[in-house]
């Protein structure tokens, strides 16, 4: 379908095929936190940094989406919980494609947590989804996590692999899941399914090394990109960090080189906040 390879192309850069996602739909799940109060500035930033990518909520698509500089691709997230909820694990849709489309939407995203007794109506949503998002040309990322009541671990490999294979088993184009720690672990769950596997941010990082060298690590063992929120728009200068980012994304830098150029541009503000409330449940 050549509605759908036209907008992946708006999503995933056409030249590498993998992508540097900024998901900030966290408005939903935990407030106004520190990065995401003034989303407009905060889009600029990633925007001039690189991004090719921003995952948003369709309320904050008319006040922070692109009218100046460089462009990038919208992801319209359709589904979400929250971390006042007694079960912030279970994600309801809130959008549907059709209203993502009237919204200039390049792709939508559902989030699946898998492994609690809210399973089944989530993957009811999924699979719903990626029926009307195909029929429509619409690409689907499907951000899918081991989080529940039966999850012992969620960056556990066994768990990870069957969560990315899921995805694509259900109809997804890109799936975003956790990085399991090292490349040879998640090497497995790249090879165990056929579309492309973007990371997510994982738990909160003491030291900008500490997320270059998880990006690398999944660049390494296969990987797509990342998708990576709170350690990109919390940080004192989120553009640098994008650009780092995109450097080892796209460019196969190492941790070193991408280290350096985010010193340099940051003028010495390369360091990850750390203030923000650690309510990840629901994010």
């Amino acid at each position: 379908m050549i509605g759908k390879e036209i907008r992946l192309e708006r999503i995933i850069n056409r030249e590498t095929g993998k992508a540097v996602i900024v998901p900030m739909d966290h408005g939903v799940s935990v407030g106004p936190i520190l990065g995401i109060t003034n989303m407009k500035e905060t889009m600029t930033q990633v925007a001039n940094g690189g991004a090719n990518a921003v995952v948003v909520h369709k309320g904050v698509v008319a006040r922070g989406h692109r009218r100046s500089g460089p462009d990038m691709g919208l992801i319209v997230h359709l589904s979400g919980s929250t971390s006042l909820s007694p079960e912030p694990n279970a994600k309801t849709l809130v959008c549907a494609v059709e209203e993502a489309i009237k919204f200039g939407a390049d792709g939508v995203s559902v989030h699946v947590n898998i492994g609690n007794g809210h399973e089944k109506e989530m993957l009811a949503d999924l699979a719903r989804t990626a029926e009307t998002a195909a029929e429509w040309g619409m690409p689907l990322l499907a951000m899918i996590y081991p989080r529940g009541e039966k999850i012992r671990d969620e960056y556990d490999v066994e768990a990870v692999k069957h969560a990315a294979r899921l995805g694509a088993e259900l109809g997804a184009d890109v799936v975003k899941v956790s990085y399991t720690g090292d490349p040879d672990s998640f090497r497995k769950v790249v090879e165990g399914c056929h579309i492309p596997v973007i990371i997510a941010g994982g738990p909160k990082m003491e030291s900008d090394r500490a997320v270059l060298e998880m990006v690398k690590g999944a660049m390494e063992a296969g990987g797509s990109g990342t998708s990576i929120g709170r350690n990109v728009f919390q940080h004192k200068d989120p553009s640098s960090m994008v650009a780092a980012l995109a450097m080892i994304v796209h460019q196969n830098a190492s941790v070193e080189e991408a280290l350096d150029l985010l010193n340099r541009k940051s003028g010495g503000k390369g360091e990850t906040a750390r203030n923000w409330p650690e309510r990840r449940a629901a994010a």
